[in-house]
């Protein structure tokens, strides 16, 4: 069974190595302790909505793109087929997360 909270903490988790980006990094540019961060990362901690806005902003995502990835991803381990349907100047922007099941 796939939680919410383990696919976004792969999401945020891919996007920022994607970047280069250490956990230190992001977690100084969104103000989140470093501890708090790791945890939403590995799944063990809810994030709230303004935790994560503070997070995708951090990482130069849109909010939208970060949650269409985590239900994708949820839609994939319950077998759901998801049509694509980003448009290219979001999958542009957001580089080589798109796609990155």
């Amino acid at each position: 069974m796939a939680l919410f909270r383990h696919e976004l903490g792969d999401v945020l988790r891919d996007a920022r190595r994607s970047q280069g980006r250490t956990l230190r990094q992001v977690s100084s540019d969104a103000r989140v302790s470093l501890g708090y961060l790791s945890e939403i990362e590995r799944g063990q901690k809810e994030a709230s909505s303004e935790l994560l806005v503070s997070v995708t902003d951090a990482l130069g995502l849109p909010l939208s793109f970060v949650l269409r990835e985590v239900s994708d991803r949820i839609a994939v381990a319950e077998g759901v087929s998801v049509p694509d349907t980003v448009p290219d100047e979001l999958t542009d922007a957001a580089g080589p997360l798109v796609g990155a099941r």
